[in-house]
């Protein structure tokens, strides 16, 4: 079991012939995904040659794609100022799940197609500027590196940061992952904190959930409440930015800081009061989410 991503997701990558794209279409190749295809208009009719004898078509289109290989997962590596187009014609092509690596994206952009994918009905949308999702010994749509977290497990994680994505796969590789998701930092998101625990909360294969954070904004004050609510399964937390000065851009642009709104601290102490465990490190949060793993077995 896993969420969003399974062994029988079909991933098409919008900008796979691009640098980005061929770097990472390789990875995900090496994790087991099985991409089915690329999209380039200039391109289309053409293939592409991976190590180890793979040959994926490249296709005019997301549409195009989707009705010769059955895709149901598109992952965006195109430039920033192409992104909304990109992710427009892949809601207007019925496409399921959509993972949007691209950084830098305008933020008006991304409330544009964030809207529209929401009302669509029928696309799922992640990022934009976040690392992707994994599901250890399935499928792998994004930059994670498959190698820090190479098998399955009963631990599911939702992060706004791809570096301590990484970190936390790193440290608990020994357990392993039910899925880990990417959902990144920008002020608008497609995915969100509380989208992924209600889906970790209803898969029966995920026994404990890490949730990270990171300052500014109210996401995690809001998953905090979504928790106390909604989640029977045990959450541990963590926030980035306990050492952030106040009122300073750290890193993502959503993380900013105004007097007491925003700050680790704060959403430290709402996810506690939810009954999350919040480790003040990323080691700390690791060896929480151990003992719990432990104490379950």
């Amino acid at each position: 079991m896993a969420i969003f991503l399974t062994a029988d997701s079909k991933v098409i990558v919008q900008g796979m012939t691009g640098s980005e794209g061929m770097k990472h279409t390789q990875r995900m190749l090496r994790s087991g995904t099985a991409i089915v295809g690329g999209v380039n208009p200039r391109k289309a009719g053409t293939t592409v040659e991976f190590e180890g004898g793979t040959t994926v078509p490249v296709f005019g289109s997301v549409a195009e794609a989707m009705e010769a290989t059955g895709a149901d997962v598109s992952v965006i590596f195109v430039p920033a100022a192409y992104t909304k187009k990109a992710v427009f014609e892949a809601v207007d092509a019925g496409m399921e799940l959509v993972v949007v690596i691209t950084e830098g994206v305008p933020v008006k952009d991304t409330a544009e197609f964030y809207k529209y994918a929401a009302n669509s009905g029928h696309t799922r949308l992640i990022g934009p500027n976040c690392p992707g999702l994994i599901s250890p010994g399935h499928s792998n749509v994004g930059i994670i590196p498959a190698s820090i977290a190479p098998r399955a497990g009963r631990i599911g994680l939702v992060s706004k940061s791809g570096t301590l994505t990484y970190q936390m796969m790193f440290e608990l590789a020994d357990i392993g992952f039910s899925s880990a998701v990417g959902i990144g930092g920008d002020p608008i998101i497609g995915t969100t904190h509380i989208d992924a625990l209600a889906a970790f909360e209803a898969d029966p294969e995920t026994d404990c959930i890490v949730m990270i954070g990171e300052i500014g904004g109210d996401a995690e004050e809001r998953a905090a409440a979504y928790i106390a609510d909604h989640v029977t399964k045990p959450v541990v937390g963590y926030v980035a930015g306990f050492t952030a000065p106040e009122g300073k851009t750290m890193g993502h642009a959503g993380a900013i800081v105004s007097g007491s709104k925003g700050t680790a601290q704060a959403k430290k102490e709402a996810l506690e009061a939810a009954g999350v465990k919040v480790g003040r490190t990323p080691s700390e949060t690791a060896s929480l989410v151990r003992e719990l793993m432990q104490s379950k077995s």
